[in-house]
């Protein structure tokens, strides 16, 4: 076991906006587990970069966010290594498009799973001992898709509708403890899977990657701004804070303007 003021575990933090929001918690001195996929040494490489250029202790846990029994093995191996776990962040998530007709049962059960239910049992591990120190933090990476639908993402929508619900409810079991939970609802993040997808969207339309990025991606933001993983590392930093002790139950918007529309 290892000593750290605070620990941050969050979950799909080896690309993305997982692994923004671990680098920003590592550099306010917390320690950190992460977990996602990907390819080892370049996992092992993440780790031990951002162990080394902010002087904290980050572990890796491969848990699989379709498996119960590894969610909870990857908590507790967070508690038994630091000693505690202070702010847990729910980002893994998958995506697939498709009418629902079309759309493949096994790829719903997935989708389900990993976006929502996976978070019910990170989160029904991680509260016990935040209630027992009686402080922590929960933050659930949603999406405005938790507040309005688009076509062809009916396991996306409804899952992020689900983390919606689910934040408010453990929000309003913890108040009393120290603990909140909260949820972060961000329009389209510039994360390397959506750069990738610019150039074949391009050529399957028929259109400039800047016609893409202005009338596909960001159609339905008006500031015609993709959100940054910084900036939602910076929000998810904030609700960890004390500062934030009394936003609770909050879903919490970061697209541009999108749903205010």
């Amino acid at each position: 076991m290892t000593t750290a003021a605070k620990v941050a575990l969050i979950t799909g933090s080896t690309s993305g906006i997982g692994l923004a929001i671990a680098e920003a918690f590592a550099a306010a001195g917390y320690g950190i587990m992460i977990n996602g996929l990907g390819d080892a040494d370049q996992i092992e490489a993440t780790r031990t970069r951002i162990a080394a250029d902010h002087k904290v202790d980050v572990l890796y846990h491969p848990a699989n966010m379709l498996v119960p029994a590894e969610i909870e093995d990857m908590v507790t191996k967070t508690r038994t290594h630091f000693g505690r776990l202070d702010v847990l962040v729910n980002n893994a998530g998958i995506q697939f498009v498709a009418p629902i007709e079309e759309f493949p049962a096994e790829k719903w059960d997935q989708i389900i799973g990993i976006n929502l239910s996976s978070a019910f049992h990170t989160i029904r591990h991680a509260i016990p001992g935040m209630a027992a120190q009686k402080w922590g933090r929960i933050i659930n990476i949603a999406s405005a898709h938790g507040l309005v639908a688009s076509p062809f993402k009916s396991a996306y929508v409804a899952a992020k509708h689900g983390i919606v619900g689910l934040t408010k409810t453990v929000a309003l079991e913890h108040a009393k403890e120290g603990v909140t939970c909260n949820a972060i609802c961000p329009g389209y993040v510039l994360t390397g899977l959506v750069k990738a997808q610019i150039p074949d969207q391009a050529r399957s339309r028929g259109i400039t990657e800047e016609e893409v990025i202005q009338n596909v991606l960001l159609a339905a933001q008006p500031t015609k701004q993709f959100v940054t993983v910084e900036q939602v590392a910076s929000f998810a930093l904030y609700l960890a804070s004390d500062s934030a002790a009394q936003i609770n139950g909050a879903i919490l918007t970061m697209d541009g303007g999108w749903t205010a529309q």
